[in-house]
Parts: C-alpha cells; sequence; structure tokens
C-alpha cells in the first residue's frame, strides 16, 4: 500500500488526490477545529514524508479555530523541512479573516483558488 492510499484509507474528511509532483488535499468539512484539525495534521505530517508538494483546498471550510490554524502551521513546517512546498487556497472569507489577523498570510503560502496553486506550484519546476 502506497503514502497516499493509506491516507486515503484513513482519512474521511480530508480527501487527498495525487498528481505527478503534487497532491491537493480537500478539506469537506464545514469547520475545521479541534473535532478534525488532529486528522489533517497526521496527514500532512505523513505526505512530508513524499517527495510531493501539497495543496490544501479549503473551499468548504467556513470555520478555522486556533487548531485548524495550527494543523496548518505544522504542514508549511513540515512540507518546508523536507524542502516541498506548502499552499493554502480557495478560503472563505471568514477563515481568511482568521488568518489574516492572527497574521499567518505572512507565513503561509495562499492562492485565490485551485487552479492558481498549481500554476504556483508547476512554476517551481
Amino acid at each position: 500500500m502506497t503514502i497516499f492510499e493509506q491516507i486515503n484509507n484513513d482519512v474521511m474528511n480530508f480527501e487527498v488526490k495525487k498528481h505527478d509532483n503534487f497532491v491537493i488535499v480537500e478539506a469537506n468539512v464545514e469547520k475545521l477545529d479541534s473535532q478534525v484539525a488532529p486528522e489533517l495534521k497526521a496527514s500532512l505530517v505523513t505526505l512530508g514524508q513524499s517527495d510531493k508538494n501539497v495543496i490544501v483546498n479549503l473551499m468548504k471550510t467556513k470555520y478555522c479555530d486556533s487548531s485548524g490554524l495550527s494543523a496548518l502551521l505544522v504542514g508549511n513546517r513540515v512540507l518546508k523541512a523536507a524542502n516541498r512546498t506548502f499552499i493554502i487556497c480557495d478560503l472563505q472569507p471568514s477563515v481568511k479573516k482568521m488568518i489574516e489577523i492572527s497574521q499567518l498570510h505572512t507565513v503561509l503560502n495562499i492562492t485565490k483558488d485551485e487552479p492558481a496553486a498549481v500554476e504556483f506550484v508547476l512554476d517551481l519546476d
């Protein structure tokens, strides 16, 4: 079983879509909070062991608390340590505001939407 099959078998709230040099983690939750953030964090740590860049699509997520922000920061740190790129995209206004209030927009790679995130990753090659 590959790392991607393992993640997809274990994860219900997040869908992992594998591409050539990146993966897209699609959040299927309205709230990225203490109930689901550990699941995202575990997936991002596992993905950090692969040779792929990671895009997290938060289009369906309307709320994010400190646990959710922590999971995103862990993903950013793990991918950076592996010399990979971590991008979040499709932020809903309330999530974007939370990220800006916490000044994380200065730390995280954020794109308007998934096509822009994919273009960002492809431009790295």
